[in-house]
C-alpha cells in the first residue's frame, strides 16, 4: 500500500456503494418483478434521507466556512462535488432500470401505467368528471410575486410548474404552482381490460389543469419536487423545554434550504433556471428525471393484490421453540435466558411480555426505552395501561430520533397524561439502546425480568428487519439494567456495571480491549478471531485496531451491511480482514459479535453500530450472551452469512463491491433462507414433540 492511498473510505460514498448494492437487486432477473419494484423503491427512498441529512449537513458546513477535510482528506466542497457526480449517474441508472426492464414487465404482467396519450374517449371523460369533482376543488394554485416570494412548498411533495402567457404582466411567461400529494392520490384507477390500469395523479392534474386559468394560455406544465435540509437540531444547552423545541423545529423542517430539486426530463431551460432561481438550488443538485418523480411511491405497485406470484414467496414469523406462548411468559423466562432471532422467528413474545406486565397484579413496575415505534404501538398501548392500572412506570423515549420527531412526542404525551415518568432522553445524546425490565414481586421475592434487543421496539419493522432479542431474569445483569436505567433518568454518573458495557462511558473501550485480547494471542502464536455483524463500520480508531489485528494474524470476517470505511485485503495492513455486505428481503440490521478469547466464545449483542456518533454520542448497550444454547444459536447465524454466496458481495481493496458467486460443485448459500428454514424446521420439531394430551367434555 502507498503512502498517498488513504486508510479509510469515504463514508459518504461507501453508503452510496451500499445503495448501489439495493439497486442492484432491482436490476437482477433472478428476482421476482415485484420485489424488483419494490427494491427500486427503497432505493429511492434511502436517496431522499441521503439528501436531506448527509448531504444536507455537508452543506451547512460550507455555508459556515467549514472546509475541514474528512480521514480521506476530502474537505465538504469536494465531497459535495464527487456525490453530485455520482447520485447522477445513480439516478440515470434508477431510471433506466425503470424504463427498460421494470415497466416493460410490469406491463406484460397487465400492470399497465397510463399516459395521456393512451387515453380512450371513455377513460378521459371519466377522468373529466373525476377531476372537476375530486380534485378541482382540492387544490389551490400558488402564485409566485414578483419578488419571488411564495407559499411554502412542501419538501418532497410533487408540484406542477405551470407556466402561464400573461399579456397584462411586466414579465410575459409567470409561474403557478399546483400541489400535489395527499389528498390526491398519486395512483389513479382506470377501467381497462388490463389487469391493473393506472395514471399518475400528475398527469391528470396536466392534462386538465387550463381550467385552473380560464381565458389564459398555458404555456408548460411540467412535474417537480424538491428536497430540503433535514440536518437540524436543537441547541440542548439552551432548551428549557425540549418537547416545545423539538416541535418548534419540525416546522422549521418545512422551510429549511432546498439541496436537490427533481424535475420532469421535458422541462424547457426556461421554466428549468427559473425553478433553479426561485429554491437557490446548489450547483450540480438539480435531477432531471426520465420518468415519473419519486419512485419511492412504487411499493404500492410492488404489494398490489391479486399479483403474488410476481412477488417474493411468504416467509412469515415462526414460533420460536424456546418459548411457549401458551405458557405464562415470566414462568417461561424464569428456566432458561430466551435468545428470539428476528424475523426468522416472531416478536410476538416481546410484545407479550410488556402486554403481559401490563394487566399482572405481581408488577410492581416497568421501565422501558423508546427509540422508533410503530404508528400504532402496543408497546405505548401498553405502558399507558399499565401506568393506568397503577404501576410505576418509567419510559425513556428518544424525541430527537430523527424523522420520528412527531410520533413519539405524540406517544409522550399520551404517556405523561396516563402517569408515567417520561424522560426525553440525555441532554447532549440520543438514547439508542433498546432495554425493557419488568419488576414483579413473587413467592420468592422481588425478581427482574429483562429484554436486550439490537432493533426497535417496532413490531411492524421486526417483520422487515433482521434483529435479536434477548430474555433473561439474570441476576447482574438486573443490577446493571438498573444502574442504566437510573443513571439516565436520574441525570447521574452510573456506577461501575459489572456485565453490560455503556455508551458513552465504557463501550468503546470494551471493544477494543476485546480486539486488543485477540491481537495479543495472534502474536503470541495462539489461535484468534474475530467475527461481527452490524450495519455500519466508520470508527476509525476502532478500524485501526482491526489493521493491528490483522497484521498479527487475526483472522476477521466482518458482515457490514452499510458503510464500510474499513479497507480490506490491503497487503501489509489488512489482508486477513474479509467484509462482505448482504442485501436481500430483510433488511440487515442485528448487531452481533463474537471474539474466540482463547475458547471462551464470548458473544456479545448491541444496539451501537461502530461508528463515533453512536460510541461517544449516544447512550447505547452491549449485552453479553451467556447460556450456551443462546451463544450457539447466534454463532451458528454468524456462520451462515460467512458461508453466504447468493446474496452477498464481498468488499475489494478499492472501494468496490463484487457479487459473491458459489463455485463450481459448491452448494449455494442463501443465508437468509437458511436461517428461515432452518427456523421452520425446528418450530415443526417442536410441534411434533408436543405430548398429545385429551380435553374431556365437561357437563
Amino acid at each position: 500500500m502507498t503512502q498517498q492511498e488513504p486508510l479509510f473510505f469515504n463514508r459518504e460514498l461507501s453508503w452510496l456503494e451500499f445503495n448501489q448494492r439495493v439497486l442492484g437487486e432491482a436490476l437482477a432477473p433472478d428476482v421476482p418483478l415485484l420485489e424488483r419494484v419494490k427494491f427500486l423503491a427503497i432505493t429511492s427512498s434511502n436517496l431522499d434521507e441521503f439528501y436531506m441529512v448527509r448531504v444536507g449537513g455537508l452543506n451547512i458546513m460550507v455555508a459556515q466556512d467549514n472546509f475541514k477535510p474528512d480521514v480521506t482528506g476530502r474537505n465538504p466542497v469536494e465531497q459535495l462535488e464527487e456525490l453530485s457526480r455520482r447520485t447522477h449517474e445513480m439516478t440515470r441508472q434508477q431510471y433506466e432500470c425503470f424504463n427498460e426492464m421494470l415497466e416493460p414487465g410490469l406491463q406484460e404482467i397487465g400492470i399497465r401505467r397510463y399516459s395521456q396519450l393512451d387515453l380512450t374517449e371513455s377513460q378521459h371523460q371519466a377522468l373529466s368528471d373525476r377531476f372537476d369533482r375530486e380534485i378541482f376543488p382540492v387544490i389551490s394554485p400558488l402564485g409566485i410575486h414578483a419578488d419571488g416570494s411564495m407559499p411554502l412548498i412542501g419538501n418532497q411533495t410533487i408540484h406542477l410548474a405551470v407556466q402561464i402567457e400573461d399579456q397584462n404582466s411586466e414579465t410575459p411567461n409567470r409561474i403557478v404552482i399546483l400541489p400535489l400529494g395527499s389528498p390526491v392520490p398519486r395512483f389513479i384507477t382506470l377501467q381497462s381490460d388490463d389487469r391493473h390500469a393506472y395514471i399518475l395523479a400528475e398527469e391528470v392534474v396536466s392534462l386538465f389543469c387550463d381550467r385552473y386559468f380560464p381565458n389564459q394560455k398555458v404555456l408548460e406544465c411540467v412535474p417537480f419536487r424538491i428536497t430540503r435540509n433535514a440536518d437540524m437540531r436543537v441547541e440542548e444547552e439552551f432548551s428549557a423545554d425540549l418537547l416545545e423545541d423539538m416541535s418548534a423545529l419540525l416546522e422549521s423542517r418545512k422551510d429549511s434550504d432546498c439541496v436537490r430539486l427533481e424535475v420532469a426530463a421535458n422541462c424547457s431551460s426556461e421554466l428549468l433556471e427559473k425553478l433553479q432561481h426561485l429554491f437557490s438550488v446548489p450547483p450540480g443538485y438539480t435531477y432531471s428525471c426520465n420518468g415519473p418523480l419519486d419512485l419511492k411511491d412504487w411499493f404500492q405497485i410492488a404489494g398490489l393484490r391479486g399479483f403474488e406470484q410476481y412477488q417474493a414467496e411468504s416467509w412469515p414469523p415462526t414460533n420460536s421453540p424456546r418459548i411457549d406462548l401458551a405458557e405464562d411468559i415470566f414462568d417461561e423466562i424464569s428456566k432458561n435466558d430466551i435468545i428470539l432471532h428476528h424475523p426468522f422467528e416472531s416478536f410476538d413474545p416481546v410484545v407479550k411480555l410488556v402486554e403481559a406486565a401490563a394487566d399482572d397484579p405481581d408488577v410492581l413496575a416497568i421501565k422501558q426505552t423508546l427509540y422508533r415505534t410503530s404508528s400504532d404501538s402496543p408497546f405505548v398501548s401498553a405502558l399507558v395501561r399499565a401506568a393506568e392500572n397503577g404501576k410505576s412506570v418509567t419510559v425513556i423515549i428518544e424525541l430527537k430520533a430523527r424523522f420520528d420527531e412527531a410520533r413519539n412526542i405524540v406517544g409522550a404525551k399520551a404517556l405523561q397524561q396516563a402517569g408515567a415518568h417520561v424522560v426525553y432522553g440525555v441532554k447532549g445524546l440520543k438514547t439508542h439502546a433498546k432495554s425493557l425490565i419488568i419488576i414483579r414481586r413473587e413467592p420468592q421475592g422481588i425478581r427482574r425480568y429483562m429484554h436486550f434487543g439490537t432493533g426497535n421496539y417496532n413490531e411492524s419493522t421486526a417483520r422487515l428487519y433482521t434483529d435479536v432479542s434477548l430474555l433473561t431474569c439474570d441476576q447482574i445483569l438486573g443490577n446493571d439494567a438498573t444502574a442504566f436505567f437510573n443513571a439516565v433518568t436520574g441525570f447521574t454518573q452510573p456506577r461501575s456495571l459489572q456485565k453490560i458495557a455503556m455508551a458513552p462511558l465504557t463501550l468503546r473501550n470494551r471493544i477494543q480491549e476485546l480486539i486488543r485480547y485477540e491481537t495479543d494471542r495472534a502474536e503470541a502464536g495462539k489461535e484468534a478471531g474475530i467475527t461481527a455483524k452490524m450495519n455500519s463500520l466508520v470508527d476509525p480508531v476502532l478500524i485501526k485496531e482491526l489493521y493491528r489485528a490483522s497484521q498479527a494474524g487475526v483472522q476477521i470476517n466482518l458482515n457490514i451491511r452499510g458503510i464500510c470505511c474499513l479497507r480490506p485485503g490491503v497487503p501489509g495492513l489488512s489482508e486477513n480482514i474479509r467484509v462482505i455486505s448482504i442485501i436481500d428481503r430483510f433488511l440487515e440490521h442485528s448487531r452481533v459479535m463474537h471474539f474466540h478469547h482463547g475458547g471462551d466464545d464470548i458473544t456479545l449483542i448491541s444496539s451501537a453500530d461502530w461508528m463515533p456518533r453512536n460510541l461517544d454520542r449516544r447512550v447505547e448497550q452491549l449485552i453479553p450472551v451467556e447460556s450456551d444454547a443462546c451463544k450457539q444459536v447466534l454463532l451458528d447465524a454468524l456462520n451462515t452469512f460467512v458461508t453466504e454466496n447468493v446474496k452477498g458481495h464481498v468488499l475489494q481493496p478499492d472501494g468496490s463491491y463484487q457479487r459473491i458467486t458459489s463455485k463450481q460443485g459448491e452448494p449455494a448459500v442463501r443465508s437468509q433462507q437458511v436461517l428461515y428454514e432452518r427456523a421452520v424446521k425446528a418450530e415443526q420439531l417442536a410441534r411434533q414433540s408436543a405430548p398429545t394430551t385429551f380435553e374431556p367434555h365437561t357437563g
